[in-house]
């Protein structure tokens, strides 16, 4: 979206280029990515990140409202409620498409999801930072809003070890090896000194968690937090002596109960332009007669999985009355192709990614991830055999 920018990423571009790109991100760690990485990466200039810091204000100023907790008191299962919550998250992510309305082609971010849940904090950088050392991209655009990475790391390493030895903070998973993100997991290492530690290697004593490293059992007093309770309820053999719903003498990274609190389940509350009408299936007493406009989307669930996009009359009546509160009706965006590949135009979503230390009054915007996508939706689904689609960041005009 910067086109001197752009020009100049796609004259350096080559497919020899990419492959030692990718080449070089999967050595430095001994671990192949599992997932696509992107060719490229987005360059957002300061029109359009003033429209996207001015939406992500918007959904914040909700977010920090005295009554949030109050009114999102419907959102967590009360199977999956966990003891020791704090007063507010320590994470948040904001996912916008970039999107045009009909009849103007003035480009604008529309949210699609969000979260109270750590995304790929550590990734981001390394990415970041590998797209430096392999390209040429211009000085005045940088990927965590005008903040080295050292610094960076600091605000980091504040939010997640804390006061603590690192030795006693885990990063806690479902078999952290086996997971997609688990090269975000190593950088995290690599940078705070945490161990990744499967959720069924911790040993619970009275309220005390202990984790083993090298045959040695070593106490936890903090846990960044990164179960998804979907997964969890995927896995009902999981054996394991804790369970997320037990009360530990533990500091959350990262409370699970703000998963719940912020998701699609707080889209219906949020009243902003950059917010696509958005509605509880139950709250419908007549459906909208132009049903292909809308995507129907699962509450409890991540990644994609259960959306509906190509909807229709006979899908809606194939839930349960008694379960449509479980669900949402989501008008569609216009994604905008905005990204110039050597063979085409491609989507992008820009997700934000903000902290919320303790003893302030608004979360601080920190960094970002960007997904590129040819096909309906961002998803590996929809992308599968394609060029210049997958996860990347954002370089953006300070």
């Amino acid at each position: 979206m910067i086109p001197a920018a752009r020009k100049l990423f796609n004259q350096q571009f080559s497919e020899q280029k990419y492959y030692d790109f990718i080449k070089d991100l999967d050595q430095q760690f001994n671990y192949k990515i599992p997932f696509r990485v992107a060719e490229s990466p987005v360059f957002v200039g300061r029109e359009f990140r003033d429209k996207l810091l001015k939406a992500a204000d918007d959904i914040i100023d909700f977010i920090v409202r005295p009554d949030f907790k109050s009114l999102m008191s419907g959102a967590i299962p009360p199977q999956m409620y966990v003891p020791g919550e704090d007063d507010h998250t320590l994470f948040i992510a904001l996912d916008f498409a970039v999107c045009t309305e009909k009849g103007n082609s003035e480009l604008v971010p529309r949210l699609i999801e969000m979260q109270g849940f750590p995304s790929l904090f550590g990734y981001q950088d390394y990415l970041g930072n590998k797209f430096r050392e392999h390209y040429n991209i211009p000085g005045n655009l940088g990927f965590h809003f005008g903040e080295s990475s050292e610094y960076y790391w600091k605000q980091l390493r504040n939010a997640i070890v804390g006061s603590h030895h690192p030795e006693n903070v885990i990063l806690l998973e479902i078999d952290p090896t086996k997971q997609n993100t688990y090269i975000d997991f190593l950088v995290t290492k690599h940078h705070l000194g945490i161990e990744p530690v499967h959720l069924g290697d911790l040993i619970l004593r009275g309220k005390k968690l202990f984790y083993k490293k090298e045959g040695v059992e070593i106490p936890v007093h903090r846990i960044y937090n990164r179960v998804i309770f979907d997964e969890l309820l995927a896995k009902p053999d999981l054996k394991s002596d804790f369970h997320l719903t037990e009360e530990v003498d533990v500091e959350w990274a990262g409370h699970p109960n703000w998963f719940f609190y912020i998701s699609k389940y707080t889209m219906p509350f949020l009243t902003s332009d950059a917010v696509p009408e958005c509605k509880f299936l139950s709250d419908y007493s007549v459906l909208p007669p132009d049903l292909e406009n809308y995507v129907l989307k699962p509450l409890f669930s991540f990644s994609g999985s259960g959306v509906i996009f190509n909807l229709t009359q006979s899908d809606i009546h194939n839930i349960p009355i008694h379960e449509r509160s479980n669900f949402l009706l989501q008008r569609k965006v216009n994604y905008e192709p905005v990204i110039q590949a050597p063979d085409g135009l491609v989507k992008t979503e820009i997700r934000l990614l903000f902290l919320w230390d303790k003893d302030v009054v608004r979360p601080k915007l920190i960094t970002n991830l960007a997904r590129l996508s040819r096909g309906e939706m961002i998803g590996v689904k929809f992308n599968k055999d394609k060029t210049w689609v997958g996860g990347s960041v954002c370089f953006v005009e300070n």
